[in-house]
């Protein structure tokens, strides 16, 4: 919609504009997107049946929201994309510091221009993209950034006293009138800057070095924390929390095929790294990582492990495979099972560590994530070793064992081109066999691919010796492996 032929307030009041508060404006714009099932938010996974329908039934219910969640759950993201349910272009009083309805003003300046031009006035369009504010709440805002102070030198250049209320230089939350206004971790936000958004909340007015102004604010507030901060860092105040119309809950995706989504949706990929074919086991390995990593008695559950680490670590992927064709010279293909351990640098700075994790140190500790989301993701394709050894039955691995036995070893190196991998992978007895066997529809490479995941899937149940190379992977007969290393 191109913004409308409007520029005085006569013209204005002959149109059908009609003064509406920004929650309310928010709300018939949700109610015709649903109405007209559009979605209300884009490449957002996984909360179709838990956030968003909270999100809408806040707006709905014109409430200020907090956004409560671990680290890498989109509520930052959710709340720019509020913007979305705004109207395109709204009028604002021209030259106005507080954004002013042309129909309702609440400044002092716009009342006076109102006063002096009438119908006259001039009036400017602000589009929606415009109508967003945001602040990371962090120790150095003071209550001048958030509502704001006396300007001495305003009050020179006007020759006015500190006693008038045009020597005011108003703050963020003013200056966002008729804004969505964002403050990023809340509970790292001092608590007397906290209290001083009590009245704004709750009834809109704003009082600032002595001027109690009623000015009616029309803001929608969002806010978002992490319950962590609750003890480590600071809190939210209780009354506070108590002028905050809705509490929403997010989460991490509850299924890897949502966590798929984000991950495919948010990396970022140039042109000739889109031309790298990333079989699903990949896709789904990344992701595995992740789960790994929430449950893992050495990293921080308190601190949560963000959507970025499987961003980042399918990026670091990706790029493994490409400097690989590039040093071969070669046109691009596809990545392998060893290109997940050229993400170890990507999950190491994604994941905070406990004491013992510490210890650990952090490369080891992702190293030993891939292992276990190598481990835990080969018993959905492949029969479990443990129940068949169990049972005592034939081993469906015995050729690939016995192969090795025979002082077989198979190096997978990181460079190596597309027909040493598949040749050397062919050679292993039994190995082809059993993709053919559990994964019938594999064909291409994604067969090649579950036949090297199938020998790490292997090592990781201790069936076969997985040793890293300085630039790869060596496979060997357990038992031997065993001897030569006492």
């Amino acid at each position: 919609m191109a913004k409308p032929n409007i520029s005085t307030l006569g013209e204005l009041k002959k149109s059908n504009y009609r003064f509406i508060t920004i929650k309310d404006e928010l709300r018939e714009n949700l109610i015709k997107k649903l109405q007209a099932e559009q979605p209300v938010f884009e490449g957002i996974y996984g909360y179709e049946d838990t956030v968003i329908p909270e999100i809408e039934r806040a707006i709905l219910s014109r409430h200020n929201i907090l956004f409560l969640g671990l680290r890498g759950q989109a509520k930052t993201k959710m709340a720019r994309q509020l913007v979305n349910l705004l109207d395109e272009y709204i009028p604002v009083i021209a030259g106005s510091p507080l954004n002013d309805d042309p129909l309702q003003p609440v400044s002092k300046y716009a009342k006076h221009l109102i006063a002096k031009h009438g119908d006259t006035t001039p009036i400017s369009w602000i589009h929606r993209d415009e109508r967003f504010a945001e602040k990371l709440a962090t120790p150095d805002v003071s209550v001048a950034d958030l509502i704001g102070d006396l300007d001495p030198i305003k009050a020179a250049n006007l020759k006015l006293s500190f006693s008038d209320e045009e020597v005011i230089h108003y703050g963020l939350i003013p200056r966002s009138n008729r804004f969505i206004f964002v403050i990023n971790e809340l509970p790292d936000l001092q608590a007397r800057l906290q209290v001083a958004l009590f009245n704004i909340l709750q009834e809109g007015d704003v009082q600032i070095r002595g001027f109690n102004l009623r000015i009616p604010l029309d803001i929608q507030f969002v806010f978002t924390a992490n319950p962590e901060d609750y003890t480590n860092r600071g809190n939210i105040v209780t009354p506070l929390k108590d002028r905050i119309g809705a509490q929403i809950l997010t989460h991490y995706p509850k299924s890897v095929e949502f966590s798929k989504q984000i991950t495919q949706s948010q990396a970022r990929l140039n042109d000739q790294q889109q031309q790298i074919v990333v079989p699903e086991i990949l896709k789904t390995l990344v992701e595995q990582i992740a789960v790994e990593a929430r449950k893992s008695e050495y990293v921080d559950a308190k601190s949560g492990v963000s959507a970025r680490l499987t961003i980042s670590a399918y990026e670091s992927l990706i790029s493994a495979a490409e400097l690989r064709f590039l040093k071969n010279k070669q046109p691009y293909s596809f990545a392998r099972i060893v290109d997940l351990y050229a993400a170890i640098p990507a999950i190491n700075g994604k994941i905070e560590l406990v004491y013992e994790g510490e210890q650990e140190g952090p490369a080891i500790v992702a190293h030993n994530l891939i292992s276990m989301a190598i481990r835990n993701t080969f018993l959905e394709f492949f029969p479990d070793p443990a129940k068949l050894k169990k049972k005592k039955e034939n081993s469906e691995y015995i050729s690939i064992i016995n192969w090795f036995a025979q002082s077989n070893i198979l190096d997978i190196m990181d460079n190596e081109n597309n027909k040493e991998y598949t040749d050397s992978l062919s050679a292993v007895e039994g190995l082809e066999d059993l993709i053919h066997k559990y994964q019938p529809n594999a064909d291409g490479v994604s067969k090649y691919v579950l036949m090297e995941f199938a020998l790490h899937g292997l090592a990781e149940h201790s069936l076969l010796s997985k040793n890293k190379l300085t630039s790869g992977i060596s496979f060997k007969d357990l038992f031997n492996s065993l001897l030569s290393n006492s």
